[in-house]
């Protein structure tokens, strides 16, 4: 399998499985959305909050790469979160509304990236201010982890709460070979 087929599967699966925990999400009272429940960033309405301000300072940060890409100019656009835990909104609709536009681009800008630019190199300040420089592919399996990681947390919040949001595995969504 090819960089580029990799990513666009990773960034298919995070549309998707996204698209699952916001419908799922959306019939809770707004009090039970920002109930602090104990995860990292307390209510599901922060953690969910958080994975967009990971997304958007991650893809932010790509702009070397990725500024040549139409897809790419919705992602300009936007202010660079000043923290970890920023709110970009004010509601879940107005977050919903973030998280649709940022699993849009990241869909098609992987659509559109070759292995080449995937191997292209990243360098950026991380939150303490340290250097790094890592290739595009490497950050981008680091920002599909991290939505994973933190839905991971959501959706075990949701379980508590007795809603369940289906099925959540990648093999799910992968064509069979012949």
């Amino acid at each position: 399998m090819k960089l580029m087929d990799h990513v666009y599967l990773m960034a298919d699966y995070n549309q998707w499985m996204n698209q699952k925990v916001y419908e799922a999400i959306g019939a809770m009272p707004p009090e039970k959305l920002h109930e602090d429940k104990g995860a990292f960033f307390g209510s599901i309405f922060a953690s969910l909050n958080h994975i967009c301000v990971g997304d958007t300072l991650w893809l932010k940060r790509f702009e070397s790469v990725l500024q040549k890409h139409q897809a790419y100019a919705p992602i300009l656009a936007l202010a660079m979160p000043e923290s970890l835990d920023a709110f970009l909104a004010n509601n879940f609709i107005e977050l919903k509304d973030r998280r649709v536009l940022l699993d849009e681009t990241l869909l098609e800008l992987t659509s559109l990236l070759t292995d080449e630019e995937l191997l292209q190199p990243i360098r950026y300040l991380n939150s303490k201010g340290v250097t790094a420089n890592k290739t595009l592919f490497n950050l981008l399996m680091h920002v599909f982890n991290h939505q994973t990681h933190h839905r991971g947390q959501i959706t075990t919040l949701l379980s508590q709460s007795g809603i369940d949001v289906g099925i959540t595995d990648l093999v799910f969504i992968q064509p069979n070979v012949n």
